[in-house]
């Protein structure tokens, strides 16, 4: 007796393999048999020759706060996402002791009384409570590291400070964080030389995870990558880089040359990348980043908010400033950079070494597309449309290959006896329908997704709320 059969599927297991026709069925939580199931069930879907893969995994996210303040969690579960890796670009919501105002970037995950965590493990109850739609694994982040334990972060850290952020760091590890992240190219942490962050990298475990928003993803990016590689040498931690792009037009068309290094660097140690599927980036208003070179969109400010929505260029204009001084005015504030090349884009995603992330923002009042839209996306434009790569390899991009990396133990594949994270969607329908003016919009096409064997969304909205918390765990034996 099944709980749940799902019959007449086009199955994606996860393994970058063409589909297969089957059924599939759901007890307990997890996936119970895969083929030409007779029954009985209390439930029976007929997925009518839809597609049906497991649940797709964002490695890259900002929901940390997201998952506590607004745990339905609809923008990633329209999607047919089930799980979220937050914690990214050095920033997290723990473990953090905020004095004063939160410092940027940090203040993308939310103002100073929503950081409530000073340990990882009062976290990871205060997610568990919250009982979000989704799965939610951590990292931990060196600018909050940083923060928790330095008067100012606009210089290194001394001997004792970094001594005190490794204990700290050891302490989240125990409690059942992912691993470290680092964002080293905001001013929070750009002061760090490459010791502090080789020092913390230092407490991970062989095999470890060191995901990294790297110092620069301008002209110096394979010197970047090349420090974050270092930094994950020694404790032979694996180095995950984070929507890797070539930002800023004189570095457009190293695409090429940037996964060349990445690849020979894969030959000697465990590195991947993530990717959004997207030739624009979004964060808060960065002075190094304003330029008359691509279009830069003001999404919020705090002290103009009238003029969120505009270009940065024709605020400029009407004030009769130069756009650095229009910049300064408008602090603090977000924006969205046109600043990639979509060859590069292209190439990037294509790469097997890439992995799919949002980078999403939740919090911000006009979100950069990516939040709502990047996994139909990658499904609809990039697989159907463009035949940039097969569906397959589309899937195995948002699932196994993640779950892998990840550590995320008996996720990320179709397979007998793992978790029960699935998506149904329509090959021929999905699309993604969120834009840069009209961005809060829900994907067309995923039909019903799944966690833990429970119905979470059922195409029109959220049903349940199933989601775990995920501490790393190794893949079950084949």
């Amino acid at each position: 007796m099944y709980e749940l059969l799902i019959r007449n599927a086009l199955v994606f297991d996860g393994n970058d393999r063409p589909a297969v026709r089957a059924d599939v069925a759901i007890n307990g939580g997890r996936i119970a048999a895969i083929g030409r199931l007779a029954g009985p069930a209390g439930e029976v879907i007929d997925a009518a020759g839809r597609a049906l893969a497991p649940g797709f995994i964002d490695v890259h996210t900002h929901d940390d706060l997201e998952v506590i303040r607004n745990p339905d969690m609809t923008s990633k579960l329209s999607q047919g996402v089930t799980t979220v890796v937050v914690g990214n670009c050095g920033i997290s919501a723990s473990p953090v002791r905020v004095r004063g105002e939160v410092p940027d970037p940090m203040n993308l995950l939310g103002d100073a009384p929503d950081f409530r965590y000073p340990d990882f493990a009062s976290y990871r109850r205060a997610v568990e409570a919250a009982a979000p739609a989704v799965n939610v694994a951590a990292l931990v982040g060196h600018t909050a590291l940083r923060q928790n334990h330095m008067d100012r972060l606009d210089r290194a850290a001394s001997v004792e400070e970094i001594a005190s952020m490794r204990a700290q760091l050891r302490e989240s590890l125990a409690a059942g964080a992912l691993g470290l992240s680092s964002g080293l190219a905001y001013a929070s942490a750009f002061n760090a030389p490459s010791t502090e962050v080789d020092a913390l990298a230092g407490e991970l475990p062989a095999g470890g995870l060191y995901a990294t928003h790297l110092r620069d993803e301008f002209a110096g990016i394979l010197a970047a990558m090349d420090e974050a590689l270092h930094a994950a040498r020694t404790p032979q931690a694996a180095v995950r880089v984070s929507h890797l792009k070539c930002a800023g037009v004189d570095n457009w068309g190293r695409s090429a040359e940037v996964l060349e290094h990445l690849q020979h660097a894969a030959a000697g140690q465990d590195v991947a990348c993530d990717c959004y599927p997207y030739a624009a980036s979004a964060s808060t208003l960065d002075l190094k980043q304003v330029t008359d070179a691509y279009d830069i969109l003001i999404t919020w400010s705090e002290s103009e908010p009238d003029q969120g929505g505009r270009l940065l260029a024709e605020i400029a204009a009407d004030w009769h400033l130069p756009l650095t001084e229009a910049a300064v005015r408008l602090q603090p504030a977000g924006a969205v950079y046109f600043c990639m090349d979509e060859t590069d884009v292209r190439r990037i995603l294509s790469h097997p070494l890439t992995m799919i992330g949002s980078d999403g923002l939740p919090r911000d009042p006009r979100p950069h597309p990516r939040l709502w839209g990047t996994f139909p996306r990658v499904l609809g434009h990039y697989a159907r449309d463009e035949q940039l790569f097969p569906l397959h390899t589309a899937v195995h991009k948002m699932t196994g290959l993640p779950a892998s990396r990840f550590h995320m133990g008996a996720r990320g594949q179709i397979r007998e006896g793992w978790w029960a994270d699935l998506v149904l969607f329509d090959p021929v329908r999905v699309r993604d329908t969120a834009s840069f003016h009209d961005p809060i919009r829900a994907a067309e096409g995923i039909d019903a997704v799944w966690v833990n064997g429970r119905l979470a969304y059922d195409g029109r909205q959220v049903t349940a709320r199933p989601g775990r918390f995920i501490h790393p765990e190794p893949a079950p034996a084949a």
